[in-house]
């Protein structure tokens, strides 16, 4: 078993986590993409070597612990680094009960074909339709930056790449497709 944080290893810890991309498939107390940092601070509690294991999980990355979901690799950052970030994943504690979480919010939008979609983030900036979010316009501008190029322009595919628009619909998982996203298929010549 390890010993405890002292506050200051707690903090490091955990802007570190917070300043990488972490976040993008992990949260505190509710699994997305990946678990959630309670449920592995559950799953290693009290195991020798938890936090080599972890370490080296976050710098190599891989799947098969938590599914077939793989989790991205994070080469650049050090040995230092990494065991404070697993040190202070493994010290988060349990999830919030049900009960305290509030509902989700849902976003209803028509579309142009006048069906709807319903989600669980807000499209527009708040009472001023139609400027999207932050978080969409990020998300627009790395597509824009990266994918287009072999998914086309409005993800409608291209020579190198398929038509996104339907990959939810034809099959594939939400978090499959969100780990394709973030890892890619090197095997098919996509960067992550």
């Amino acid at each position: 078993m390890w010993a405890a944080l002292t506050a200051q290893q707690a903090e490091m810890g955990k802007k570190l986590v917070n300043e990488n991309d972490c976040s993008s498939c992990h949260s505190p107390d509710r699994q997305s993409v990946g678990p959630s940092y309670a449920a592995i601070a559950k799953r290693y509690a009290g195991q020798v070597g938890a936090i080599s294991k972890l370490t080296a999980k976050i710098r190599e990355g891989g799947s098969g612990n938590w599914g077939d979901v793989a989790m991205t690799p994070h080469p650049d950052l050090t040995n230092v680094q990494t065991k404070d970030m697993a040190t202070w994943i493994l010290s988060v504690k349990g999830a919030r009960p049900a009960e305290a979480k509030a509902p989700a919010k849902v976003y209803t939008y028509k579309l142009k074909n006048e069906s709807s979609r319903q989600l669980d983030f807000p499209v527009y900036v708040e009472g001023k339709a139609p400027k999207v979010t932050k978080d969409i316009f990020k998300g627009y501008a790395l597509y824009n930056s990266y994918c287009y190029r072999c998914h086309g322009t409005d993800a409608t595919g291209g020579q190198l790449g398929p038509d996104l628009r339907h990959s939810l619909t034809a099959g594939m998982k939400r978090q499959e497709f969100l780990s394709v996203a973030m890892t890619g298929r090197a095997e098919k010549g996509m960067p992550g």
